[in-house]
């Protein structure tokens, strides 16, 4: 059997994990320069705040409810989904990390009382030693345990556990899951599947498996699989590379000078190529991209990206930066108030597969070396203690985090004091 374990309103749970008396009051989490919410708490939810919603839009009815808003921690979010993680393990050597408050667990129980007493277990574990709430869905593959975990939150039963072992309660899953909400249906497969009377995952299931095919793909016919309890999508212990990486985030402030796009950029290479080197990669194409704010329409508007070949594919942080500002140099354009820089790395191979160049005189071992003490000295003091003179300090581009919580767990000089 598979466990899907969800955190629950992950982002707001982090948040008042540190600061226990906003437990049953509304709270938010807003996204990057406290754009939009991200996260609710389940007070908040009952508010009737909508994910998604521009903060600027309701900043009287935050005040009016007594809302505690919060700019995003990544961080600390990123530290106490790791130690989730790592509390999993306890209960099986085989965990599926999906994303930053999911995970994955092959349990090799197979009884319906025993996954129950297990999955108990489980979230009073994660309570007690992590402190954040947790739904559990259990079933015999991926895709039904998904639906069993949405259904255990929606239907709040068994405290946010649900475990569908018998054929009775997997078609309760399936008559209870409408087709937008199956892992892996996305807009146009729901449109062309609505058109044919086809509303839940049970009606999904009375389709001949030639229609599925030749409408929904390959992978359309593996979800109905999985949906059969037949186990189609492939267990992964190690997640693969990413097949590309990209940084790109929004100005705290509205940016002109080159200059200060620049330091920007600077460092946004800087962090993909040290992504790059975490997954053993190396790119062998870059692309920059620069644009001005959309939503200000009394501002002339501007969008450009170029792509940047790199001679000899690299994870070199000095690389990487050089080819990014080779690029800004020629989509940078005067009189234009930008709001946006990033930059990707595309055409990923695998540091031991690289191929060199015959006119290539670079040194790609003291390069490996230094690059190796460059990420030790700041993995082990903290982020930046080392840099490139071209990132440099002033940070006009920095995010705005008007609401930051400390970084109660990695940062020492932020760690909760006891007074008496």
């Amino acid at each position: 059997m598979i466990a899907l374990v969800d955190c629950n309103n992950f982002y707001a749970s982090c948040e008042r994990l540190f600061n226990p008396s906003l437990e049953g009051k509304p709270l938010v989490v807003l996204s990057n320069n406290d754009g939009c919410v991200i996260s609710r708490s389940n007070e908040a939810k009952a508010l009737g705040i909508r994910m998604g919603e521009p903060a600027f839009m309701m900043d009287a009815f935050l005040q009016l409810h007594n809302i505690y808003v919060f700019s995003s921690n990544y961080t600390l979010y990123g530290s106490i989904s790791n130690r989730v993680m790592q509390a999993l393990h306890v209960f099986s050597p085989q965990v599926e990390t999906y994303s930053i408050d999911e995970a994955f667990l092959q349990l090799q129980v197979s009884s319906a009382e025993a996954l129950d007493q297990l999955a108990a277990l489980i979230s009073n574990h994660i309570g007690s030693q992590v402190g954040i709430p947790v739904s559990i869905g259990i079933a015999p593959t991926k895709t039904l345990a998904k639906m069993a975990n949405r259904y255990a939150k929606k239907e709040k039963t068994n405290k946010g556990i649900f475990v569908a072992s018998s054929p009775s309660q997997v078609q309760t899953l399936l008559q209870n899951t409408a087709i937008d909400d199956i892992w892996g249906i996305g807009s146009q497969h729901q449109k062309r599947l609505t058109q044919q009377n086809i509303l839940t995952a049970a009606d999904l299931l009375k389709l001949p498996e030639p229609w599925i095919r030749k409408n929904l793909t390959v992978t359309g016919l593996r979800m109905v699989n999985e949906l059969k309890g037949i186990v189609s999508v492939d267990w992964e212990d190690i997640p693969p590379p990413k097949k590309g990486i990209c940084i790109a985030r929004s100005f705290g402030q509205l940016l002109t000078k080159k200059e200060d796009i620049k330091e920007a950029l600077a460092n946004y290479a800087n962090d993909c190529a040290v992504k790059l080197r975490q997954q053993r990669s190396q790119a062998c194409m870059i692309q920059v991209f620069i644009q001005t704010n959309t939503h200000r329409t009394q501002d002339k508007q501007y969008f450009r990206s170029v792509n940047i070949p790199l001679p000899v594919a690299s994870n070199d942080s000095s690389t990487i930066i050089a080819a990014a500002l080779k690029g800004l140099d020629i989509i940078y354009r005067k009189g234009f108030n930008f709001k946006k820089v990033g930059i990707m790395a595309l055409e990923l191979v695998a540091d031991t597969e690289t191929q060199m160049g015959m006119f290539d005189l670079y040194d790609h071992q003291k390069s490996a070396g230094l690059m190796k003490v460059f990420d030790q000295i700041n993995n082990r003091y903290e982020k930046g203690k080392i840099r490139f003179a071209v990132q440099g300090y002033s940070k006009k581009w920095k995010l705005r985090q008007h609401n930051l919580s400390p970084c109660y767990t990695t940062d020492i000089r932020q760690v909760l004091c006891i007074k008496n």
